[in-house]
């Protein structure tokens, strides 16, 4: 599966809507981990790495920011800013979340617990752990 949006449900209700996420149903994997992006100051990227086990669903649950992901070959822009919304990252996928607006609020969650092993922080040896997972 490639990174893209999977919209989730939405239950409207005229007292205040409702949303969910139930792993291996709307998401792809076993949630093992969540955290939290918040008071992220003006003009500040967070993310600049890859993952080589590690999927995740990043959810705007308050405000907006755009994530940047690229493939090795073709980037991509995805604008969040529905908390109905979430942006699915597979594995192997170069991501940068950037343009926070004031209060924003991200939501991730991660299908590994916290692995400091699993990161790929250099972009160089990104597109060369790519190129050889393509053999």
């Amino acid at each position: 599966m490639n990174a893209g949006i999977i919209n989730l449900p939405k239950i409207e209700d005229i007292r205040g809507n409702l949303s969910f996420i139930e792993e291996n149903k709307h998401i792809p994997f076993k949630i093992e981990r969540a955290y939290w992006i918040y008071d992220v100051p003006g003009g500040e990227i967070r993310g600049g790495h890859a993952f080589m086990e590690q999927q995740e669903l990043i959810v705007a649950l308050s405000g907006s920011f755009d994530v940047i992901v690229d493939d090795g070959q073709k980037k991509q822009t995805f604008s969040l800013n529905r908390s109905y919304f979430g942006l699915y990252i597979p594995s192997g996928i170069w991501r940068q979340m950037q343009n926070f607006s004031t209060n924003s609020l991200a939501l991730v969650l991660s299908s590994t617990h916290y692995n400091t092993d699993d990161y790929i922080y250099d972009y160089n040896k990104f597109l060369a752990y790519g190129r050889k997972n393509e053999k």
